[in-house]
């Protein structure tokens, strides 16, 4: 692993304003990954977990404090800089899958490739991929058609398509039976030590949790243990 976290987090605050009354979802949160890691962020609802997830991401604004992806402060780019960001770097993954129905699962995978104008077929390399994943001969096949185990494994692609450095998963399994979640989790693990991805990964799951090569536990807005 590289000497430069790939993210390098600190003091980082988020505060909230229901009317009148200020939540602090961050209250100082420092943290370094490393490149290549997979970290797997634990804790119990309103932990902070999510809203660390959504500012790692650029999706959301800190109050204070700094961030730092791939040596670059994530603060201050423009917006068009952190939409970039988001295009070529950063993949998401969510409990939602977020699959367009109309279109297949492949037209679902490129259109992840359009939009950071990239054209042209998938590479040979991605085709294995694919295999690994177990949806090479779903390609053709609309989301109604996928059970829920592939389509994430179809969103995982989506996320993974343009070969971004970080992998951003934010509760993976949290809509998936026992065996689909062992399923999903041994293909992030695997993508892990096959291409060298660093993968941040939230879950409420503590079984999910071991999957990781660390665990991060916060509870109140702030982490217990990195």
């Amino acid at each position: 692993m590289s000497d430069s976290p790939i993210i390098s987090i600190r003091d980082l605050r988020k505060v909230y304003r229901v009317g009148e009354v200020e939540v602090q979802a961050l209250r100082g949160v420092n943290l370094d990954i490393e490149r290549g890691e997979f970290v797997s962020i634990v804790g119990p609802s309103g932990s902070g977990k999510s809203t660390l997830f959504y500012i790692i991401g650029g999706l959301a604004p800190p109050t204070s404090g700094s961030i730092r992806i791939g040596g670059r402060d994530l603060l201050k780019m423009t917006e068009a800089q952190r939409t970039e960001l988001r295009k070529t770097s950063v993949g998401f993954v969510f409990q939602k899958y977020n699959l367009l129905p109309t279109l297949t699962a492949r037209d679902n995978i490129e259109i992840a490739r359009n939009i950071a104008h990239r054209n042209g077929p998938l590479d040979r390399d991605f085709q294995e991929v694919l295999e690994l994943l177990g949806i090479a001969n779903r390609l053709d096949h609309k989301p109604r058609a996928l059970s829920g185990g592939e389509q994430q494994r179809v969103a995982i692609a989506r996320a993974i398509v343009n070969g971004p450095a970080i992998l951003l998963a934010d509760e993976p399994t949290g809509n998936l039976d026992t065996e689909n979640s062992k399923v999903v989790l041994r293909l992030l693990r695997d993508l892990n030590e096959r291409t060298g991805q660093t993968i941040l990964m939230i879950t409420h799951n503590p079984e999910a949790a071991e999957y990781g090569h660390r665990i991060v536990r916060m509870r109140d807005g702030q982490i217990e243990n990195s």
